[in-house]
């Protein structure tokens, strides 16, 4: 089994109804951090699918950016608001 990493998700989409789209989609992967941000804890195959249902959903109009996170950027990761930790192994987080 490939190892997983941590991606962010943010994006910017210009319908309502695609945005409640991307938003559900991405509840399916990860966990809300913000209201158009996500982390999600992936499988390179998780991480392939996921991206395969967003290209369905985005328009040319629309804003997508995935960002990879290594371990070293996870150590560094700072939040004001006392959110959770973003754990080597999060429990809930995943897509099997």
């Amino acid at each position: 089994m490939a190892a997983k990493s941590w991606y962010l998700f943010t994006y910017d989409v210009r319908d309502d109804k695609r945005l409640r789209k991307v938003a559900k989609t991405l509840e399916g992967y990860g966990t809300r951090m913000q209201y158009s941000v996500f982390r999600c804890y992936l499988s390179p195959r998780a991480m392939q699918e996921l991206r395969w249902e967003l290209a369905k959903l985005i328009e040319p109009e629309d804003d997508l950016l995935v960002i990879g996170l290594c371990g070293a950027c996870i150590d560094r990761i700072r939040s004001l608001n006392g959110s959770e930790a973003w754990p080597d192994d999060p429990h809930g987080t995943m897509v099997l």
